[in-house]
């Protein structure tokens, strides 16, 4: 019922929060009465001096910032107050992933259609957070174009090259393949021995999976897949002879303390990398120099998650919560979070915007990252992975099944592959 005031009510108020553009006054929204807004996130959204842009040009709202400190973290906390029908934020974050999901309890959320929002976003974006009704559940943050970025120093040290032109040549190009990849950590390994050349064997598999038109599931169906793709047991098979077979992994968990950890001590050399994961990297290796990134990734190209924001039903200001959340992805907004932490524009104004071609990442030994992101967005299939209900789930089993042969060196290849069979089997 209030779901159906907000969708009322809230398309003025949007308006306002657009035509606002960089200012971010919403007085209307606000009125006199001083409120207070809840935003939850993950990980590294460059909210921080946004919201605190925003307070300024909205004096009667305060906005508290919740960052969890993982995705699966905010997931857990989200399903279960979801489920109680309290507590949520009235700003909550959440990953692409998680949307075949969530749009089955669309209804749980406000719905964020209205004309003002008509073409902000790629296509394709606002289709992963719209339902078969026509509710838009998710106002799109970033997207995850993918790039490799690589340790030069420790690149040097093997006799590899560093100039991240050379390394993308390396990398095989525009002809880049995972083969490749893997066939250059080998060259690494035989001059580094000690050093690991990527981060996380499952992560090089989501890397995969994510260049898959319909990894898991059946798009026409809906019936589970992955056991009878042959692709998913290629990648599963290929990602665990090069992670542990021949030693590229530095057999981390990826989001594990050790993971964390490993960024501070050259714990690898190499790692997948789209916009979002540049703060990351920036964050856990603060003080570590030598980080580059090229302009290649094998395949071609890949995107690899991307966020929404959306708005619970159950908040109390859904009017003035719809407003923020426009205001926080708006062009411009979205171009200052991606220089402050990296998460790449999704907003189809920002991505023609030569303030953000022009953006270079100092940490990232001056990288034009803004240019190099912006042709790995271009080279992102047009047409996205096929994701269904049970692909979050799928996808935890496989990156355990991975995890128990990598990390945890509890099972072969072939045990841990009948243990993600059986998980699969469950899940009906």
């Amino acid at each position: 019922m209030w779901a159906v005031a907000a969708g009322v009510t809230g398309v003025a108020l949007l308006a306002t929060a657009c035509g606002s553009g960089d200012s971010g006054s919403t007085d209307d929204a606000s009125g006199d009465e001083k409120i207070t807004l809840t935003v939850a996130t993950f990980n590294e959204f460059g909210y921080e001096d946004l919201i605190a842009e925003y307070e300024a040009a909205n004096p009667n709202i305060t906005v508290e910032h919740k960052k969890a400190a993982t995705s699966n973290e905010a997931r857990d906390n989200l399903n279960t107050r979801l489920a109680a029908g309290s507590g949520l934020s009235d700003i909550e974050a959440i990953e692409v992933d998680w949307l075949p999901e969530l749009l089955q309890y669309s209804d749980k959320f406000v719905d964020l259609t209205s004309d003002e929002v008509e073409g902000r976003w790629l296509d394709w974006k606002v289709a992963q957070a719209t339902a078969e009704d026509g509710r838009l559940i998710g106002y799109g943050t970033d997207i995850g174009p993918e790039a490799i970025a690589y340790r030069s120093d420790l690149f040097a040290a093997a006799g590899l090259p560093t100039d991240r032109e050379e390394v993308a040549a390396l990398f095989g190009g525009e002809d880049a393949t995972w083969d490749k990849y893997f066939a250059v950590g080998e060259q690494f390994k035989a001059n580094s021995p000690d050093v690991a050349f990527f981060d996380s064997s499952a992560a090089i598999f989501q890397g995969m999976v994510n260049q898959m038109e319909a990894a898991f599931e059946d798009p026409e169906t809906g019936e589970i897949t992955a056991l009878e793709n042959p692709e998913v047991r290629e990648a599963y098979d290929a990602v665990l002879e090069a992670g542990v077979e021949k030693n590229l992994s530095s057999h981390k968990s990826q989001w594990s303390e050790d993971w964390t950890a490993s960024f501070q001590n050259n714990g690898f050399a190499t790692m997948l990398a789209p916009g979002w994961m540049l703060g990351v990297i920036e964050g856990n290796a603060d003080g570590v120099t030598g980080w580059d990134i090229a302009n290649v990734f094998p395949g071609g190209g890949g995107n690899w998650g991307g966020s929404f924001l959306t708005v619970p039903a159950q908040g109390e200001h859904p009017e003035e919560a719809k407003a923020l959340a426009a205001w926080l992805t708006a062009p411009e907004q979205q171009i200052k979070a991606f220089k402050a932490k990296g998460t790449f524009p999704s907003q189809t104004e920002a991505l023609e915007s030569e303030d953000l071609l022009s953006v270079t990442n100092e940490f990232f030994n001056n990288a034009p990252t803004g240019q190099i992101l912006s042709e790995r967005a271009l080279a992102v299939n047009p047409v996205p992975p096929f994701k269904g209900p049970n692909y979050f789930a799928v996808s935890d089993a496989m990156s355990q099944a991975i995890n128990r042969v990598d990390v945890d060196q509890t099972d072969d290849a072939a045990t841990s592959w009948a243990k993600f069979e059986e998980a699969v089997s469950a899940l009906g």
